[in-house]
């Protein structure tokens, strides 16, 4: 009896309180990924829906009309997030470092002015930057001209060569504030004692940044590399406000989102596949998965023996 009474007892609240968030999340993330995949296993024959197994992989990848458009639009989204990577987030480390310094005047006013932009709409920065880059009613090339430079300018999105990296510069416009705010964030964090000894051993400014500060932030900085990998690898919004379905010119700017779009939804002439888009999604959420694997069992442990 004393062994029955001593047992532990099955917590009935955190169920409750536990199910709703499950629930609705079941809802709108798990049902739909699964759904996705098993709809990427039939085809429409004949107006009735037939199981095909790898059929649509096989064609997204073997066939040459699917395969050249898929490796173009996962070509150019490893370009979109490079340059996130290589712009971005050394930018934002830079801005934080200069943000979090103690004797720096109106810290919090810039702070909040390069935030603002990671809070407009994609549909709103779009169709802003395209209308501040247009050669015939923007504003860019009197700038340009105001400070002797006007011999630059180019109509940057409408060149293929170019079109691609304008829009990406534009989102690191737009989300440079992320990660400025979370390696402020981790730079407050760091124990003032820390700090103190190296001002002791003669460790200070950029030295004391390089030495102290950046092997302290490094699981931060982990943290915001594959949170940028896996919304570039999510994008949509920026480029379809810019651009549209097509992604142009010549689908230079297409990436794995306005693809799957066009494929799933159809667009103009283009009929809608939901079947193939499903192919497409699977894809897309197998690379995110492969990438985000790399991080957690490679270099996020790495991290945690450098830091141990």
């Amino acid at each position: 009896m004393r062994k029955h009474e001593n047992s532990p007892r099955f917590r009935w609240h955190i169920v409750v309180f536990l199910a709703p968030a499950v629930l609705v999340y079941t809802a709108v993330m798990i049902y739909p990924l699964f759904n996705t995949l098993r709809l990427s296993f039939f085809a429409e024959v004949d107006q009735q829906r037939v199981f095909v197994g790898l059929q649509n992989f096989h064609r997204l990848f073997g066939d040459a009309i699917w395969s050249n458009q898929f490796w173009n639009a996962l070509g150019n989204n490893l370009w979109f997030f490079l340059i996130h990577m290589l712009v971005q987030n050394p930018i934002g480390i830079a801005l934080a470092a200069i943000l979090s310094h103690s004797r720096l005047r109106f810290a919090a006013f810039y702070r909040s002015a390069i935030f603002i932009p990671t809070i407009l709409s994609f549909v709103i920065v779009g169709f802003a930057w395209k209308l501040i880059l247009s050669p015939i009613w923007g504003i860019a090339p009197g700038m340009l001209d105001a400070v002797g430079l006007n011999s630059l300018y180019a109509p940057w999105l409408g060149k293929e060569e170019y079109a691609l990296t304008t829009l990406s510069l534009v989102s690191v416009w737009q989300f440079v504030g992320i990660p400025m705010m979370l390696i402020y964030a981790a730079l407050l964090s760091i124990p003032e004692e820390i700090l103190e000894a190296a001002e002791v051993e003669g460790i200070t400014g950029l030295s004391a940044f390089w030495k102290i500060k950046l092997p302290l932030i490094l699981p931060s900085i982990g943290i915001i590399s594959i949170l940028t990998f896996v919304a570039n690898f999510n994008a949509f919004d920026l480029i379809y406000a810019a651009q549209g379905a097509l992604a142009g010119p010549d689908f230079s700017t297409d990436i794995l989102g306005t693809f799957l779009y066009r494929t799933f939804f159809g667009f103009q002439l283009q009929l809608g596949d939901p079947h193939m888009g499903s192919a497409i999604a699977s894809a897309m959420f197998l690379i995110i998965l492969l990438g985000v694997c790399l991080y957690l069992f490679g270099i996020q442990s790495r991290m945690r023996r450098y830091q141990f």
